[in-house]
């Protein structure tokens, strides 16, 4: 009798488990890149989601773009912030466009054939490069456009990485979509320095990505790339779509942060971390209470 009740309470417990998904059980592992962007983002997915009732690990700081990635195809973390340009160059290893739909539904259809992965909808963060200048310049030449810039180029000297004097959409880019041309191109290691060079007018014109802190915080002007030179690095999250199968309701709740969020917001939030030595965690909860998104 004794071993006829065990074998029929084990037998509902085995029941009970294969009516439960199995991602359910597990907590939500949310993982980013190494750099402050991508720390600020990964807190808020998984504040938003712990705020929903899920269980959340983090696995914040990973590495560059091709760990991040390995880490998402092997499971060990179920999903991060990843930009559609740098997807397509470095994943999908793809022929870069300046049309954002094409980039996203290239990048969004690769990832779901080749590794089951899922691009939830993109953000209004756009963090390609951009090309900055002084207020005090872009006021007194009138430029608003790189197509502005280019009529004076001559007259000013360009402050860049290494790598922007050869690359495709670096200065050879400008030369033959914009037909700029510098007076002068120097060159710095970090990023950092060619800020502090362009505010110290050492230089006149930099190149940087456009959700850069220094842009808001120095009173810089991001010129637009008005005849499309530049492709573009939409933000979405990347989600394993075992766990969206399992966990039904986490796409909704990720893609609710989508339409709060752009390169002005992202640079005053990056501002916070990078400038002010607020952590990243405090940073994003404050946002999304502010925006109403959390209690």
């Amino acid at each position: 009798m004794r071993l006829s009740i065990l074998s029929a309470v084990a037998a509902a417990v085995m029941a009970t488990l294969a009516f439960k998904p199995a991602a359910a059980a597990d907590p939500i592992k949310v993982g980013s890149k190494n750099f402050t962007e991508q720390y600020i983002l990964a807190e808020m997915y998984a504040a938003l989601l712990e705020h929903a009732g899920f269980e959340v690990e983090r696995k914040i700081n990973l590495g560059g773009t091709l760990i991040a990635h390995q880490a998402l195809t092997t499971g060990e973390i179920d999903l991060y912030p990843e930009y559609t340009g740098t997807a397509l160059s470095a994943v999908v290893k793809g022929t870069m466009s300046t049309d954002a739909a094409k980039v996203y539904d290239e990048v969004k259809a690769f990832y779901a054939k080749q590794f089951n992965l899922t691009w939830l909808k993109p953000t209004g963060i756009n963090n390609g490069y951009v090309i900055v200048v002084r207020k005090e310049t872009a006021d007194a030449s009138s430029l608003k456009t790189l197509s502005d810039l280019a009529k004076v180029a001559n007259t000013l000297v360009f402050g860049g990485g290494a790598e922007f004097p050869d690359r495709a959409d670096g200065l050879p880019g400008l030369k033959r979509v914009y037909n700029a041309e510098f007076k002068e191109f120097k060159q710095f290691a970090k990023l950092g320095l060619r800020y502090d060079a362009l505010a110290q007018k050492e230089v006149d014109v930099v190149n940087g990505a456009a959700t850069d802190w220094q842009i808001g915080a120095q009173e810089l002007v991001a010129l637009a790339d008005d005849k499309g030179l530049f492709p573009p690095y939409y933000v979405a999250p990347v989600v394993r779509q075992q766990v969206l199968d399992a966990n039904p309701k986490v796409a909704g709740i990720l893609d609710s942060l989508g339409s709060h969020l752009d390169n002005a917001t992202m640079r005053t939030l990056n501002a916070k971390v990078e400038n002010d030595h607020e952590e990243a965690k405090d940073v994003a909860a404050a946002f999304l209470k502010e925006k109403g998104l959390l209690p």
